[in-house]
Parts: C-alpha cells; sequence; structure tokens
C-alpha cells in the first residue's frame, strides 16, 4: 500500500497531531496490517461504515475508489450496497450508488 500523506497535506499545519494520527496511525499501521485483514476486506468495511454512518461526501467516493483499485468488481459493490441499504437506509443506499456509479464508469 502506497504511503498515505492526505492528512499532512490537508492539515498538517492545522493540525498536526490528528495529521500524524490519520497517516501514521490509521494508514500507517491498521491498514498495513495485510496478514490479519486484506486491504480489499479493509475497503469493504471502510465504505459500509461510511455509508451506515451518513458520510455521503468525498470520503466516500474515495473509498469506493480505494475500493475498486484494490480488486472489489462493479458487481461486487453493487451487493454490497444493496445489502446495505437494509441496514443503513434506503437514501443513503441512493447516494452510494450514485457515487459508485460515477467511480466504476456506469
Amino acid at each position: 500500500m502506497e504511503k498515505i500523506t492526505a492528512g499532512r497535506d490537508s492539515l498538517g499545519t492545522f493540525a498536526p497531531k490528528f495529521a500524524e494520527l490519520n497517516d501514521d496511525v490509521l494508514f500507517g499501521e491498521v491498514w498495513s496490517r495485510e496478514e490479519k485483514l486484506s486491504v480489499r476486506d479493509r475497503c469493504i468495511i471502510t465504505v459500509s461504515a461510511l455509508m451506515a454512518s451518513g458520510i455521503l461526501d468525498t470520503s466516500l467516493q474515495h473509498h469506493i475508489q480505494n475500493a475498486k483499485a484494490n480488486g472489489v468488481t462493479k458487481e461486487e459493490m453493487a451487493e454490497i450496497l444493496t445489502h446495505l441499504a437494509f441496514y443503513a437506509g434506503w437514501p443513503k443506499a441512493w447516494a452510494a450508488f450514485r457515487m459508485a456509479k460515477e467511480v466504476y464508469g456506469e
């Protein structure tokens, strides 16, 4: 997995500790534990958590793109979002599907 610098790029001078935790701990330590859980599975979990939490902004879109880049197919993403709709809510699924269609080129 490539080194993530989003925290430092966006918040490095404003909130340096948060940026450090984001880049070094969340993505540097947690996401890198591929022997415990694959990056692909982490992507699915993250998309699910963001949608369920109602975080339907560029964060979700980024993680849908990340899921695609790590092997989650269009068909799998459609099934994931359909399944989540019953637990997270129909309107959230509609918003997530709009993003997924854009990411997967539909």
